[in-house]
């Protein structure tokens, strides 16, 4: 199991507070710290971060929290009281960087803001997750990643034309905004590595503009040709022939086989070649233009075979193709395995799968220390080893409902 190993990370000597909960903040801090970083993860006293409790259940906490808090130290502070602020303006002297995704004004309300803690720790890279962003008329709503998905873009180019758009089962937004975090700390790291007074900065994440990054020739199209990309179901508007085709076995296969050559050999993969040679077909323009008829011959000669037999004659001839896994096929997959792209730990005494996480590095590769602790499970680790509060200043605290 990967309990307690080596850090190998190249986050080594960074050190991270983290203030979020549920997703975009803290799986921020759980990429920094699967990388080598160190987070302390700050909760609510007697509560915690709801993802504790959210979704499958293993005795009293999540399996998901095992995997989102792995590598964290967990501390317990209420913000909203002065001593478990002050608790906090304390560790932000002593970090790195700061996570917080809370709703734009609230860290200002306990005297936690970026201009208050980086008077003390000016080298601080104080990040800051919200829905809309930090300025802006719309900066004070709530901007779930659902809502957000839908104010950024994604979900109007998302579903079918004869229906509502859908969502993916996942909170994408939320991800999405997590990995620009990531990327502004990374950039804002290495901007202070550089700068001769080692001077931190806000990182200012909104998750709808880390959606609307997503967004590709969009706006440039209206812009240029007042063109706006609608919703196409399993294709992709403009590229063709790539789609999505049922087989006989009932299972779905994904063919991309829109280069020019690739196209040829699909042709002949199908036993169609005069398709390859017919010059209506011979670019992706003019692919465009007749997408119906492509998609259609494609379509009946998928349904003639099982999915792997599809799969295994498209290979051969080198037609970019593959299945649509669930979770049940990646356990299963060898290419997955081969890749080692699960991990155990163990939770609550019983081993468990988590994912690991990428890119593999060959020198400084990331790894799963140890899964996500209890609530204030370094409480005492923290205040006491690096704050160094006394035994009674920390009873002190915990009296006043600080911790």
């Amino acid at each position: 199991m990967t309990n307690e190993v080596e850090n190998t990370g190249p986050l080594q000597g960074i050190r991270v507070l983290e203030l979020g909960q549920l997703i975009a903040g803290p799986f921020t801090g759980s990429f920094l710290g699967y990388f080598g970083a160190e987070i302390i993860k700050v909760e609510q006293p007697g509560v915690g971060d709801p993802l504790r409790k959210w979704r499958m259940m293993d005795g009293d906490t999540s399996v998901w929290w095992a995997g989102m808090a792995r590598n964290k130290k967990c501390i317990t502070a209420n913000l909203r009281t002065p001593e478990g602020a002050d608790v906090v303006r304390q560790l932000a002297k002593q970090c790195d960087v700061l996570i917080e995704n809370f709703r734009p004004g609230a860290m200002e309300k306990w005297g936690l803001g970026p201009d208050e803690l980086r008077r003390d720790n000016p080298g601080l890279i104080y990040t800051r997750v919200s829905g809309y962003g930090q300025d802006g008329p719309n900066s004070s709503k709530l901007g779930f990643a659902s809502v957000c998905e839908g104010y950024g873009g994604f979900r109007y180019l998302n579903g079918f034309p004869d229906r509502p758009p859908v969502r993916p089962n996942l909170s994408m937004g939320d991800t999405m905004a997590a990995f620009h975090a990531v990327m502004g700390i990374l950039m804002a790291c290495v901007r202070k590595q550089n700068d001769p007074q080692s001077r931190g900065q806000v990182i200012d994440v909104a998750i709808y503009e880390a959606v609307y990054n997503m967004m590709e020739s969009v706006v440039s199209e209206y812009d240029r040709g007042g063109e706006i990309r609608e919703c196409s179901g399993s294709t992709l508007t403009g590229i063709v022939p790539t789609n999505t085709y049922r087989c006989s076995d009932g299972k779905d296969v994904i063919i991309g086989a829109n280069g020019d050559s690739i196209f040829k050999r699909l042709c002949v993969a199908m036993g169609r070649p005069e398709m390859g040679d017919d010059p209506r077909f011979a670019d992706n323009a003019g692919r465009v233009a007749n997408e119906p008829e492509i998609d259609a011959v494609i379509a009946e000669w998928m349904r003639g075979m099982s999915s792997s037999e599809a799969l295994a004659v498209l290979e051969k001839a080198e037609v970019p193709s593959g299945p649509i896994y669930s979770v049940a096929d990646m356990f299963n997959d060898e290419h997955y395995q081969a890749r080692g792209l699960f991990e155990t730990v163990e939770s609550n005494g019983k081993p468990l799968k988590v994912p690991a996480m990428v890119p593999k590095l060959s020198d400084t590769p990331g790894g799963t220390r140890w899964p996500g602790p209890a609530l204030g499970a370094h409480t005492q680790e923290i205040l006491g080893g690096l704050l160094g509060y006394s035994d009674a200043e920390i009873a002190a605290l915990k009296d006043a409902g600080a911790i």
